[in-house]
Parts: C-alpha cells; structure tokens; sequence
C-alpha cells in the first residue's frame, strides 16, 4: 500500500495567522510582480483578498513585510522588505523540514 500524510502548516500570532503557503505565495508573487494587484491578479484572488492578507501579515510580523507606493500617473506597486524575504525562506526552510520529518514517521506505518 502507498500511504501518505496530509499535513498544512502555518504560523499564528495572537492577531491572527502570520504565515501559512497561501500568504506566503502571495509574498513570492508580489516580489516577482513588483505589485500587490498583479500578485492577486497572478494567483486569481480578488485585489480586497490580497490586500486583506497582506495587511494581516503585517500587523502580525514584529516589522512591515511590504513597502507600497500608491498609484497614480506612474502606477503604484508594492515591493517585500528585507524582513518579509527572510520571513519567507524561514517559511520554506520549516515547511520543508516538517516534511522530511513526517515523511520519516510515515515509515512507522509501512513497517507496520
């Protein structure tokens, strides 16, 4: 038999969710995009959905995540601090970790 172990991580924070993968992609996408609304636009989420994400993200992170510049004549954009890249490859190093860790306990079972 070929068993597997469903598993969604994410990080909470007495405001609510700081990370979990769907925050986190939209982080990837702001930086690729260099815009909150072509990062909505990219993962097919409503500006108001990206916009609420990302402002809970910051005010749970202990700094700003995003730098936005509002729109006008030369369009806005958004781009992810310092902070919010290594908050980001925390992420990634713990989702990764976690996996290797329950793909090992998942030998316990098949061994069964």
């Amino acid at each position: 038999m070929n068993y597997k172990i469903k598993s969604r991580i994410w990080i909470e924070h007495e405001n609510g969710v700081l990370l979990g993968e769907g925050r986190v992609q939209l982080l990837k996408a702001i930086e690729t995009t260099g815009s909150l609304s072509r990062a909505a636009k990219s993962l097919n989420i409503s500006y108001k959905k990206a916009w609420d994400l990302i402002d809970s993200v910051n005010k749970s992170a202990k700094r700003p995540v995003t730098i936005n510049t509002v729109g006008g004549k030369g369009g806005g954009g958004a781009e992810l601090t310092d902070y919010g890249k290594s908050l980001i490859h925390a992420f990634d190093d713990i989702n990764k970790n976690c996996w290797a860790f329950l793909d090992l306990q998942l030998e316990k079972i098949k061994n069964l």
